[in-house]
């Protein structure tokens, strides 16, 4: 397998899961403001919609969008229990946050970082946020990871998400639970693998 990504992006969430998997895999980092992967190549022609994370699995088949390619890696190591079984209540519970992490937490921190986003709009998604934050905050007061004592594939996607306020001015000092939720997956061999091939690691 082959993942392209962009250091400190949504795609390192599946390069979390790979090294969390086992698997064997290789990266190229993309310039998202050229569309350049590393070794030259036009990324739009692997994946049209121009941004990371893009997966080239063993069979040839490009995987896009984080919580579709987690789980896929999920599914090719099944040992590692980084995802609950199709079918399972368990799988659809995974699935439920995954959509939350995506659409609540990831794309509605999206306009943080414009500097053309309005003051005011910008404190309004503060708001919003906070909101979702501590819905987190209250989840993560009895339970281990986001569904319950096992790692799994939405943990990487949520610790992504979470290296992303510091940079746009949302401030999670109150959030315990999550500092420590944070700091707990942090410390993941795996997460700390990842972290240091993007140039992330402190």
């Amino acid at each position: 397998m082959k993942l392209y990504y962009t250091p400190g992006a949504c795609s390192l969430s599946p390069h979390i899961v790979l090294h969390e998997s086992g698997l064997p895999f290789e990266v190229e980092q993309v310039d998202l403001a050229t569309r350049k992967t590393a070794k030259g190549k036009d990324f739009t022609r692997i994946n049209p919609k121009g941004y990371v994370p893009a997966l080239v699995t063993d069979g040839g088949d490009i995987i896009t969008e984080g919580a579709a390619i987690v789980q896929y890696i999920a599914d090719r190591a099944p040992r590692k229990k980084l995802a609950p079984k199709n079918g399972a209540i368990e799988r659809t519970r995974l699935q439920e946050w995954l959509n939350f992490i995506a659409t609540e937490l990831h794309k509605g921190m999206s306009p943080l970082w414009s500097d053309k986003t309005p003051k005011d709009f910008a404190e309004g998604v503060k708001a919003r946020l906070a909101g979702r934050f501590e819905t987190l905050e209250k989840h993560l007061r009895k339970n281990k990871f986001l569904l319950g004592e096992d790692f799994s594939v939405a943990d990487a996607y949520l610790f992504t998400i979470l290296t992303w306020p510091k940079h746009v001015g949302v401030d999670m000092s109150k959030f315990r639970n999550i500092g420590k939720y944070m700091e707990r997956v942090g410390a993941r061999p795996g997460v700390q693998a990842a972290l240091k091939a993007e140039g992330l690691a402190t």
